[in-house]
């Protein structure tokens, strides 16, 4: 299973442009925005970025800063340039998982082993669907290593292999990348077809984002895929180099591997914000949606991220609690969106239509990621006007 299409930008996008002024935004703040992204490349934080700013089906803002790629020289980030997303390709996973689960061939309160029964090994048998996607399942630090990327009979065997760490249901805390792993592995049983393909006949396709987001890269896409990087210890920036492969890219890695524009993100949130529809298409009705977006683990610590994180069905919530990660302290607490490793954050804001997407490619860690990222999202709520 390893057939990968290539689409093509389409020449029109789903969300017509417009100003910030008529949408509503006090354009201060995004000029602070901006000016932010601009230090933060000039002191060598991140060699790119991009971001896309919606409301209520229109884009305000698209633009592109610095340089895609750095080595062996710069290559400058451009409109149709692709960003590796990391973990914000769980929500691009879930939403073809809302839409199979639309569609009758899974039920969120299924096990897992209703659908494939060699993964009750280890006494994973009665790990739901539901507990899988919001990251209670009890096998947060299993790996998929890179011999099973490509071969998908592999790729099964090794995540019906996987240990149980604690009792399902009984903590939450975060698996980077082994649920979507499993989930993957639930697509293709329901469907008899790579998770890949799905997520593109189901998701990017009909929404009109086939050329501007992929999960699993095909290789003609991959000279207008970033370069990934690593902090240097003593500032700067180097290509990290695991993430650049042939291998990575094509993967598809359903919880860390997607490619796309921010403004394909921003348009994918404001599906979701608009009931379920982008451009005339219809993905999943609204009360999956309301469904899926909806706080299932309560104000309960994730034990990895140290903090509540008011899980949904792929993206998380602000809620009301001091602090969530990436969604920006001053988010309404209906608030939802994911992030990407030391990257990334994109979100969607029911109580004034807004979508945002925020991307770069260097991984940076903790405190200065999570510090950066809430005062990003916080310039972009606080510009918010009603309209």
């Amino acid at each position: 299973m390893d057939t990968i299409t290539a689409t093509r930008p389409a020449k029109s996008f789903h969300l017509p442009q417009a100003d910030l002024d008529s949408l509503g935004f006090r354009k201060e703040q995004i000029d602070r925005l901006i000016a932010l992204i601009e230090r933060h490349i000039a002191e060598k934080r991140y060699p790119g970025c991009q971001i896309a700013l919606a409301r209520h089906g229109k884009l305000a803002l698209f633009r592109s800063f610095g340089n895609a790629a750095t080595e062996p020289r710069p290559r400058t980030a451009a409109d149709d340039t692709l960003w590796l997303l990391y973990s914000n390709t769980k929500v691009v996973t879930a939403v073809a998982l809302w839409a199979l689960a639309e569609r009758g061939l899974f039920s969120f309160s299924d096990r897992i082993a209703d659908h494939v029964p060699a993964f009750a090994k280890h006494a994973k048998g009665d790990i739901t669907v539901l507990q899988t996607i919001t990251h209670q399942a009890g096998f947060p630090n299993a790996v998929v290593g890179k011999a099973a990327w490509a071969d998908h009979d592999r790729l099964r065997e090794v995540v019906c292999d996987f240990p149980l760490e604690f009792t399902p249901g009984s903590k939450v805390h975060y698996h980077g990348q082994s649920a979507h792993w499993t989930l993957g592995m639930l697509i293709e049983a329901v469907t008899g077809k790579d998770f890949r393909d799905v997520i593109r006949e189901t998701v990017t396709e009909p929404l009109g984002l086939g050329g501007e987001l992929f999960v699993g890269l095909p290789e003609a896409e991959f000279g207008r895929a970033v370069d990934m990087h690593e902090p240097l210890a003593d500032g700067g920036y180097r290509p990290l180099a695991d993430n650049n492969t042939v291998e990575w890219r094509k993967s598809g890695s359903p919880g860390a591997a997607g490619y796309g524009t921010a403004r394909a993100m921003a348009a994918l949130y404001q599906m979701m914000l608009a009931g379920g529809t982008l451009g005339g298409a219809r993905i999943v009705g609204p009360r999956t949606l309301q469904y899926a977006i909806r706080n299932h683990t309560g104000d309960r610590v994730d034990e990895f991220m140290g903090m509540p994180m008011h899980r949904g069905l792929g993206p998380h919530l602000r809620g009301t609690t001091a602090n969530v990660r990436g969604l920006g302290a001053f988010a309404s607490p209906g608030a939802f969106g994911h992030g990407g490793v030391g990257t990334s954050y994109c979100w969607g804001d029911p109580e004034s239509g807004v979508s945002f997407a925020y991307v770069t490619n260097n991984r940076i860690p903790d405190p200065w990621h999570s510090k950066r990222l809430d005062l990003v999202a916080n310039f972009v709520h606080s510009a918010i006007l009603p309209a």
